[in-house]
């Protein structure tokens, strides 16, 4: 090839691969509509209406629709736009967002996790790099930071408030959002009694978080044309109205008119900025969902579609609004043209349970991760689809969430009161993010302290001015977040402080190993043939529940291995990353540690044989052991050694579910051959030791768990009885069991522990 035609080709090659490129970014855009902008795109069926709810007046020169139409503008702009798109968005942690992303953030530079079973290993981890580079200035505040365990406390329950707040989004978007959209109806049906639109919107309500056990896998195809179609619908309606009813709108973008606005309508012009904030409900979102879609295409699709036609559709609105006075609670529907009114109510429905579903799946994540930071009881998650990563269901959560859907929905009826509680929860939730990111600013980014200060008090004051307009009406729906916030709060700080108390209680009576070499390699009982799983929290020693099989068991197994399942501060594991290997004790006891490792948006629920991938890990330490035994000796006895599992690949679990036990028969059976014929194998000790375990293995596995009870000491205070004794003791007797990995039952042995805290 001559070096025209080389360069020609190389062209092509670079002009295809940035269409391709360009062609991604636009179908993972589109894709995103109906995942991420669900919950935003319904916000203009309640804005208006809640805004003007109070005693705020219209006048004739329209001061008071120009300047709620300027502050929706500006509000939208900086928040949304400036705030989430330019800044927010790029703190990103390997790609995950959301407050706990945030705070994952800070604990790996700063060391703020609060977390137990960390280590120094986890560091290596490819998900956990950081910058360790830093001037003066930030050292010291990281330090001052680091050495304050109050800040850690208070760090956390300010993760968490957000989070509270982030789950009562999930009980107050699906009741303003389908009741807003079915209320449209009455405008058709005027001798419609409120009570059937309710009902309606409770059996909508119902029927949605009934078919959640299905998952949206089946019918997330539709939901990007359905909030594409909307968006569509809105713009097109706001053009119009705009041409028809008012075109000099335009004129209330000016920043001047909200100065008239609050000039002219004083202490009712203030509150009424409440209702205005609903307009960027679900911004958060954007930045939570940033996982399964990328930075960019988020951002196309918010730029170039999401914000041109909801500011289009605001001005539509006001531009009606500008000439209907007397239609203020039915704005929307009443802006819309009569020949067209039943498709966009169709689609209005359609879009109100679209934003709910995305808000509902929201919470199920975020209550997944509280429980992989033990935030949140034990909950059983169930994956919805085998090909879509992270579509989960909750069915405690789902049946709790829908219990209080329709119990707002009945007891409030009213759109109006439900937009005051909203508001508060999705100001509260924009306000932790702001603090957040000025921490990720100073510790990750390494900002100068200057742009951190102007950052937090020019988004800080703005979120602060409507989180005091919405606590003045707490009275009028707002204290619903509040409730729901310190009920689940108080859960999980009691069930965080409890687990906490708990490992305190294990580290202080580990068995020694002093004790354990002194009983000699049999450990004062009969070996039997096979593997022992004794699962703890501890990732170093012997934890306290197998001093009870030392002292009341006349027998255990030839190879014993402590378990420890654990979470990490980063999002995800990877899978040759996941287990850590190492030997306790002298080689002739027989005794191993495995570590289970998993990021907080990990799943801890393995898809393949947890024993055939344990028993593979170990022989492969054993092997690498006997290989490096001169560099082993110079290490401690607890030193980790990663391992990468050869002996099941990919394409082993890739087949058809019919072949799968034949499949794990065939990997036994290749660790079997396999293992004893490779030509890097060590001495014939170590040859008879890998044997020893698989023969082992081949005489059975069993699962020995600590069931572990927790009682306040005598000397305790009141509240700390209480906390632990009360509450801590309800939510361990109804949550669910711990996860060991889909262990049979017939292979698990629970041993009682009394835990004095």
């Amino acid at each position: 090839m001559n070096p025209l035609e080389d360069f020609v080709e190389q062209g092509i090659s670079h002009e295809n691969l940035r269409r391709t490129s360009c062609m991604s970014v636009v179908t993972l855009a589109y894709q995103s509509l109906g995942v991420v902008y669900g919950d935003l795109s319904t916000s203009p069926l309640y804005v208006y209406k809640t805004t003007f709810s109070g005693r705020l007046s219209l006048h004739e020169n329209d001061e008071e629709i120009y300047g709620v139409l300027s502050f929706i503008f500006w509000t939208f702009t900086l928040i949304a736009l400036f705030k989430y798109i330019f800044i927010v968005m790029s703190a990103d942690d390997n790609g995950e967002g959301g407050t706990f992303a945030l705070y994952s953030l800070l604990c790996r530079h700063a060391r703020l996790s609060i977390l137990p079973n960390q280590q120094t290993t986890d560091e290596k981890l490819s998900a956990y790099a950081t910058d360790e580079s830093r001037d003066a200035l930030q050292s010291s505040a990281l330090k001052s930071f680091e050495k304050c365990p109050r800040f850690r406390k208070w760090l956390l329950i300010f993760v968490l408030l957000g989070t509270c707040m982030a789950i009562s989004d999930g009980v107050l978007t699906p009741t303003i959002s389908v009741l807003s959209a079915v209320s449209g109806v009455k405008l058709k049906f005027t001798e419609l009694h409120e009570n059937y639109v309710v009902m309606i919107s409770c059996v909508i309500i119902v029927g949605l978080f009934s078919l959640q056990h299905h998952g949206t896998h089946r019918v997330a195809f539709v939901f990007a044309p359905i909030v594409a179609v909307w968006f569509l619908c809105i713009s097109s309606i706001g053009i119009y109205n705009i041409f028809r009813w008012n075109p000099h709108i335009f004129h209330a973008l000016s920043p001047v008119y909200m100065l008239k606005f609050l000039k002219s309508t004083g202490t009712e012009g203030w509150i009424s900025l409440g209702g205005v904030v609903l307009s960027i409900t679900g911004v958060e979102t954007m930045f939570a969902d940033l996982g399964h879609f990328s930075s960019i295409s988020i951002k196309v699709a918010f730029t170039f579609l999401v914000y041109p036609c909801l500011i289009l559709a605001y001005m539509g609105e006001a531009a009606f609004l500008s000439k209907h006075h007397e239609d203020i609670q039915r704005s929307f529907y009443k802006a819309i043209p009569e020949p067209v009114f039943w498709p966009v109510f169709i689609v209005a429905t359609f879009a109100a349970v679209v934003g709910s579903q995305a808000v509902i799946s929201a919470t199920f994540s975020i209550i997944s991760q509280c429980c992989a930071l033990n935030c949140f009881p034990r909950v059983k998650i169930v994956h919805t689809s085998s090909k879509i990563y992270g579509q989960i269901y909750i069915p405690e959560v789902n049946w709790i969430l829908m219990c209080l859907c329709v119990a707002v929905t009945i007891g409030l009826r009213d759109t109006n009161m439900m937009g005051h509680a909203y508001g508060l929860a999705v100001t509260t939730v924009m306000f932790v993010t702001t603090c957040l990111m000025a921490l990720v600013m100073i510790i990750v980014w390494k900002q100068r302290i200057i742009s951190v200060v102007a950052f937090l008090v020019f988004f800080g004051s703005i979120e602060l001015l409507y989180i005091s307009a919405s606590v003045c009406k707490v009275h009028e729906g707002g204290w619903i977040p509040l409730v729901l916030s310190l009920i689940f709060m108080g859960i999980m700080y009691v069930w965080n402080y409890g687990t906490i108390k708990k490992h305190e209680f294990d580290v202080e009576n580990k068995v020694s190993m002093k004790r354990i070499v002194s009983l000699g390699p049999g450990l004062g009982m009969v070996r039997v043939p096979g593997i022992g799983l004794v699962y703890s929290n501890l990732v170093t020693g012997v934890p306290a529940v197998f001093g009870h099989f030392v002292t009341n068991l006349p027998a255990f197994h030839q190879v014993l291995v402590f378990v420890c399942v654990k979470s990490v501060q980063v999002p995800h594991v990877r899978e040759e990353e996941r287990l850590l290997i190492n030997r306790v004790g002298p080689k002739e006891y027989g005794m191993f540690r495995c570590i289970v490792r998993y990021g907080y948006k990990d799943l801890q629920q393995e898809n393949y044989d947890f024993e055939n991938r344990l028993v593979s890990g170990i022989i492969q330490f054993v092997e690498s052991e006997g290989n490096y035994a001169s560099e082993l000796l110079s290490e401690s006895s607890e030193e980790l050694g990663k391992f990468k599992n050869e002996a099941f690949d990919a394409q082993e679990h890739a087949s058809t579910k019919s072949n799968h036990q034949k499949e794990m028969e065939e990997s036994a059976y290749h660790i079997l051959v396999r293992k004893p014929a490779m030509e890097h194998l060590g001495n014939s000790q170590l040859k008879d030791e890998s044997l020893q375990i698989l023969k082992a293995k081949e005489s059975g596995v069993a699962f020995i768990l600590g069931h572990s009870y927790a009682k306040a000491k005598k000397s305790s205070s009141f509240l700390k009885k209480f906390a632990i004794n009360v509450v801590f003791a309800f939510l361990s007797k109804n949550c669910r069991e711990p996860d060991v990995l889909n262990v049979p039952h017939t292979s698990l042995l629970e041993v009682g522990m009394i835990y004095y805290v």
